[in-house]
């Protein structure tokens, strides 16, 4: 601890008598935990045990609809289709061959695999395919039932002409051949058709292989869905051991394997944020760590509050687990936040404490100083906090909410572990390990008659730890009229951009920056691209809507592309609109004579020699079969029609609306015209169509967003305001801390437009919880210097400052453990939280007391400060 300044000579200290209630009740309280220690340790570590059990069964939701109410109509409808066609995920095994792989290896491999993956079953398994093999099988032959009637009748006269000129020609009856008919062109054939090259090119021989064939791709329809982590790895567990078993490199010791689809990429995830939020924890902790143990050189001390903080922490999350039940990409980090912010109650008692036990106390009367001293400014500071928290529960937007009802809670559990555990945790350490006894020399001193080992050697040279505050204190006099008015002019000169920047439209609308640095995840998302590129699964990009009744389908197509074709060019919503009816042609009745005739003429050209082999090779698989039948979507084999089946085997009421292009879904701007475009389809029955997915759950997610955020603003810093009266009496002093919470939150605003951070869903929070969290070292500041009188400012920075630095240093050093996420979004929140931290503690050891200095400069030092309460009154008691 900093050397104690303006203190009476050393000699023993001693608590007053109890003079009210609460002092009364604080002293009963203390005597309890000091003479039977173990029963509140029994109790707070049975607790602990419990919440723990319940806190690890905590789940991650990671989508963006977590963030959002449920009664939403757009997550309403999205678990609504999710529960009809989200129980199919995608799982590829891509096999890869060397540089003297044969194509017809990979394909031996791709078709040996099929059998023996589909034994898996379901849930694991529900289809597997390696090609297109059963819907070329059905749609080749009847290709030309999707041509138009005319362009049919018109190659039907064609090629009947062309047989009719071959049959005359052969048996000599041709009468003029300066103008023979068409020639039998397969080319021409395909094209009216309606079959192009890069379509037939697409699937070699049918299979999901690559144009260059060192890639075949084997597709898996699966029960679990990639956010069931679980069943998850089970199902990849189960794929793997079969290709594993079946070893590819039988086929060519040049293949390898990997996996890719959204079952994959929804197992990676869960992976890696978990991984990461144990990597940010761990750094946070041991950032924490660190610096309270600077701050107080002593082990003891850093246990005694370790294990106080894990009490609250665990009791946070257990809490969370039995009222929320998930964490989502909001909530996720906050172990780190609560960490490092709930540590300031320990952070306060603790210095008292010592403090006290420094001037002689018995560890009792240490314990009772503590108490009678610490309590009501540590629940002022929790109060704020709690309240600046809990301001985000006014909002509708989850993300929002629950991050609120989770810090709110874990302020006032850290308060109640530290009061109801930290003093029996110290006296239950100090019968193990007795402390030293500690006497204070002549001029303050602290002084033991132990010789000497490296950590008191080092106490004894800082005086009883690093002295955070005293530089600022050494700094401040030096000019505290240019200090003060930089500073106000710095925070007006952050309102003002902020404003500005605010019309400029601030908002984060490239969406690669809120999702996952997948830097580690290169090699599985390439080979994500390259099995969607080569399979085409639809649904990979579309947005999915599902009508009530097949009928909706054609009027509801009709709307959506009215849609699409008033909008001007440039501003197109979407690219087409696709169903399962795509693959039901009209007019079968009428095309399908033509097709037989047409086909009919060919088998007998053929046998006049007007079709060469070669030509009839390329034709045969086009050609319709002589049974030809009309057929609906119910006559569609599986291959065809998975994507548009919904669960229990209906078909035809799921559609599909692909965007733009597939890299515009990173657009914000995109996303949110493309939302517009298909949100609500009124129909022309009178019937109402509601479309969801990540579009509309985005765009639903940045009007709750924006719609939430100023009135959460607004309630923090009225609460803020409210505690803080209250704290001071409604006095100056309250208009002293205020005005530098305001300068603070000005250098933030300032700093934040400065680096151009762009705001989101997710670093928003930063600005109400800094109001709560950023007062409170203006507040302990002024009540160290209303407690000294007038002078009493650098006093108050140099020793009060310290904790108050260190308090700071602690929940900073939380908010930074998040810049080191792998998730940009968090990563962004870390910056806003930090840049406002450092404001406001900057605000309030420097632009505060150079104030409070020009303030005092006529009166002399001790006298009454002109931020007292109240004259001839006290102040709430000092934190010190």
């Amino acid at each position: 601890m900093p050397r104690l300044v303006g203190l009476p000579p050393p000699g023993p200290e001693e608590a007053p008598p109890a003079s009210t209630v609460s002092t009364a009740f604080a002293y009963r309280l203390a005597d309890f935990q000091v003479r039977r220690p173990w029963i509140p340790l029994v109790i707070a570590t049975a607790m602990t045990l419990i919440s723990l059990f319940f806190a690890l069964r905590l789940k991650l939701l990671m989508g963006f609809d977590a963030l959002l109410p449920e009664n939403r109509p757009s997550v309403h409808e999205l678990n609504r289709v999710a529960a009809k066609t989200a129980g199919v995920s995608t799982l590829f095994v891509v096999l890869q061959g060397g540089p003297t792989t044969k194509v017809e290896s990979l394909r031996k491999a791709a078709d040996a695999l099929v059998p023996e993956i589909d034994k898996l079953g379901s849930p694991w398994v529900g289809s597997v395919e390696d090609g297109v093999h059963e819907a070329l099988h059905f749609l080749a032959p009847r290709s030309g039932l999707f041509a138009d009637q005319a362009k049919l009748e018109k190659l039907r006269d064609d090629v009947t002409a062309r047989f009719d000129y071959e049959v005359a020609k052969k048996g000599g009856n041709l009468l003029d051949d300066s103008d023979p008919p068409p020639a039998i062109d397969p080319a021409k054939i395909k094209a009216d058709f309606g079959l192009e090259d890069d379509q037939q090119n697409r699937y070699p021989d049918g299979y999901y292989q690559s144009q260059d064939g060192k890639v075949v791709v084997v597709a898996i329809r699966s029960k679990v869905l990639g956010s069931d982590f679980e069943k998850g790895t089970e199902a990849l567990k189960r794929v793997r051991e079969v290709v594993d078993r079946l070893d590819v490199k039988t086929f060519d010791p040049g293949i390898t394997y990997g996996f890719a689809g959204d079952l994959q990429t929804g197992i990676s995830e869960y992976t890696a944020i978990n991984r990461d939020l144990t990597e940010v924890g761990v750094f946070g902790v041991v950032m924490i760590t660190a610096v309270v143990f600077l701050y107080y050189l002593r082990v003891r001390i850093l246990f005694a509050m370790l294990i106080t903080i894990a009490f609250g922490v665990s009791w946070t999350f257990g809490f969370t687990e039995l009222t929320i039940g998930h964490l989502n990409l909001a909530t996720s980090f906050l172990f780190t936040i609560i960490a490092g912010n709930g540590i300031n109650f320990g952070i306060i008692y603790m210095s008292r404490f010592l403090e006290a036990r420094r001037r002689g106390a018995t560890l009792q009367d240490g314990v009772r100083i503590a108490h009678r001293e610490t309590w009501l400014p540590t629940l002022t500071a929790g109060a704020a906090a709690a309240a600046s928290y809990g301001s985000l529960c006014v909002t509708e937007f989850r993300g929002f909410r629950d991050f609120g009802v989770i810090g709110s809670v874990g302020m006032v559990l850290c308060w109640l572990a530290t009061f109801g555990a930290l003093p029996s945790v110290l006296t239950v350490i100090e019968r193990i390990f007795p402390m030293e006894k500690v006497v204070l020399t002549a001029d303050g001193v602290p002084s033991t008659r132990r010789p000497p080992g490296f950590l008191r050697r080092l106490r004894r040279f800082t005086k009883g730890g690093v002295a955070f505050g005293k530089p600022f204190a050494a700094l401040v006099p030096k000019s505290p009229r240019l200090m003060l008015g930089v500073g106000v002019a710095l925070a007006i000169a952050g309102f003002v951009a902020t404003v500005r920047y605010v019309r400029a439209d601030p908002m984060e609308y490239d969406l690669t920056r809120l999702r996952t640095d997948q830097s580690k995840r290169a090699d599985e998302i390439h080979l994500t691209k390259i099995s969607e590129d080569i399979t085409g699964y639809v649904g990979s990009d579309g947005m999915a809507i599902l009508v009530d009744r097949a009928d909706q389908v054609e009027p509801l197509r009709k709307a959506l592309y009215a849609r699409r074709d008033a909008a001007p060019a440039g501003l197109k919503p979407f690219k087409d609109v696709h169903s399962i009816q795509d693959f039901v042609p009209t007019g079968q009745e009428a095309k399908i004579p033509v097709l037989l005739a047409i086909k009919d003429k060919l088998v007998r050209a053929r046998k006049f020699k007007a079709v060469s082999d070669a030509d009839w090779t390329k034709l045969q698989d086009f050609l319709p079969p002589d049974d030809l039948k009309p057929f609906d979507m119910s006559g569609l084999p599986a291959g065809v029609a998975r994507a548009f089946t919904e669960i229990d085997g209906t078909r035809g009421r799921i559609v599909y609306i692909s965007p733009i292009a597939p890299e515009a879904v990173d657009d914000a701007h995109y996303l949110l015209r493309w939302a517009d475009s298909y949100r609500e389809t009124p129909l022309a029955d009178g019937s109402k169509v509601i479309g969801s997915g990540r579009a509309v759950i985005y765009a639903d997610m940045w009007a709750a967003i924006i719609s939430d955020v100023p009135p959460a603003v607004l309630f923090s810093f009225a609460a803020t305001v409210l505690v803080v009266i209250i704290a001071f009496r409604a006095g100056r002093a309250s208009m002293a801390v205020l005005g530098a919470l305001l300068v603070g939150v000005g250098w933030m605003a300032g700093l934040l437009v400065l680096l151009d951070v762009k705001l989101q869903f997710l670093n928003f929070i930063a600005l109400p919880i800094t109001f709560g969290i950023g007062v409170d070292y203006a507040v302990n500041i002024v009540q160290r210097y209303v407690r000294e009188g007038a002078g009493g400012a650098l006093i108050a920075v140099r020793e009060t400052g310290g904790a108050v630095i260190l308090c700071s240093m602690t929940t900073t050093l939380g908010y930074l453990a998040l810049v080191r996420s792998m998730n940009y979004a968090v990563r962004s929140l870390g910056i806003a939280a930090v840049l406002g931290e450092i404001s406001c503690l900057l605000a309030a050891v420097l632009v505060l007391p150079a104030a409070l200095l020009l303030l005092d400069r006529n009166l002399p030092k001790g006298a009454q400060s002109t931020l007292s309460v109240r004259p001839g009154r006290p102040s709430s008691p000092s934190i010190y």
